[in-house]
């Protein structure tokens, strides 16, 4: 009796062990999108309308994304990518204030974040804060990375700040 339980036993550990690895191999294709990358999806496709001069189109997208980027930091919160878009949303919804609220909490939690970085340091320039812009470049400064010289280039007035 006892030999039969605990084959029963290792063999239902055993399937349910297998039917989770096989789950776990799928390439992703029905793995459910979560609020943070669905978010993203809607900021990258609201800089493809701005691009286009679609600007109505782009503010929807901004939107929508912040409502989701809202959420999935109330649901996770202190994760610094999605501070960054929470305040790259809202300082493109035009909210420097709050935006710029955002950034210095993700720059909290990761002060060398180049995406953070870059955008604080933009939003500086946008709002006349020059000397608060380069403490930005400076941080970024050693990471040989494109943040670096898009935010060299905007501080310079070399070019505007694509985003």
């Amino acid at each position: 009796m006892i030999k039969t339980t605990i084959t029963t036993l290792i063999i239902t550990i055993f399937l349910t062990t297998s039917s989770f690895s096989a789950g776990s191999s799928d390439s992703g294709s029905s793995k459910t999108k979560t609020q943070y990358d669905m978010a993203v999806s809607h900021i990258k496709a609201a800089k493809k309308f701005e691009e286009k001069n679609k600007l109505k189109k782009a503010k929807k997208r901004y939107e929508k994304a912040q409502k989701l980027l809202l959420q999935s930091n109330k649901k996770f919160p202190n994760k610094a990518d999605t501070l960054n878009y929470l305040g790259f949303t809202t300082r493109k919804l035009g909210d420097f204030e709050n935006g710029e609220k955002y950034y210095l909490e993700g720059l909290a939690i990761n002060p060398n974040h180049r995406g953070i970085n870059e955008y604080l340091g933009e939003l500086y320039v946008s709002t006349n804060r020059i000397n608060l812009a380069n403490e930005r470049l400076a941080v970024l400064k050693n990471c040989n990375c494109q943040e670096y010289q898009d935010l060299k280039d905007v501080i310079e007035g070399n070019k505007k700040s694509k985003y």
